[in-house]
C-alpha cells in the first residue's frame, strides 16, 4: 500500500526560506513487515521532481526485501507444530500478554487454528497459526488490526526463533 502525502500549500519547509516540493511514501507489506514507513523526498524545485523516479526507487527498495521476507515464510510453511505448542503460543500471546492485541480474540485465533474454515489451512505450521491470528484481527477496526498484526511477525520470530 503506498499513500501519498500532501503537506499543503506552500510545501513543506526544512528549515530555509525556499519551499520545496515533499513527498511521503508509506509502504506496508504483508505480514507485519513494514520495510518503510516514512521517506521523505525533497526537490528545490517541484518542476525537477519526478513522481515515477520516486515511484520507482521506493519500489526497488521494497523488493530488495521481499526474499527474505519469502525465506521466511517457507520456513513457516515447513515448522510443524504439536497441538500442545500452537495453545502455549497463543497462551503467551493473550494471558500472558506478549503480543499486543485485545485479548478478546484468543478465543477466536484458537479456533480459527484448530478448526480452519479453509483446506489449505489445516496443516498444523507456524504459517497457517499466523493465519489464525490475522484473520481473528480482522475482527478490529482498520488502526488495531495493523498494530496488532505489525506486533505478530515480531512475536512468531521470537516465540519460534529456536525451530530456525
Amino acid at each position: 500500500m503506498g499513500r501519498i502525502l500532501d503537506p499543503g500549500p506552500g510545501g513543506f519547509n526544512p528549515g530555509t526560506e525556499s519551499s520545496s516540493a515533499w513527498l511521503g511514501l508509506e509502504f506496508c507489506v504483508a505480514r507485519s513487515r513494514i520495510f518503510r514507513v516514512f521517506t521523505p523526498v525533497l526537490a528545490k524545485h517541484s518542476k525537477s521532481f519526478s513522481l515515477v523516479d520516486c515511484i520507482s526507487v521506493g519500489m526497488d527498495r521494497m523488493q530488495r526485501n521481499f526474499e527474505p521476507m519469502r525465506k521466511q515464510v517457507e520456513a513457516w510453511q515447513r515448522s510443524e507444530l504439536t497441538d500442545v505448542t500452537a495453545k502455549v503460543a497463543i497462551y503467551e500471546a493473550f494471558v500472558e500478554g506478549r503480543l499486543e492485541a485485545p485479548k478478546h480474540l484468543a478465543r477466536s485465533v484458537h479456533d480459527l487454528y484448530f478448526e480452519p474454515k479453509h483446506e489449505e489451512f489445516w496443516p498444523r505450521t507456524i504459517w497457517n497459526l499466523s493465519n489464525a491470528f490475522t484473520s481473528a484481527f480482522k475482527e478490529l477496526d482498520p488502526i488495531p488490526q495493523f498494530k496488532a498484526t505489525a506486533k505478530l511477525g515480531e512475536f512468531l520470530e521470537t516465540r519460534f526463533s529456536q525451530s530456525f
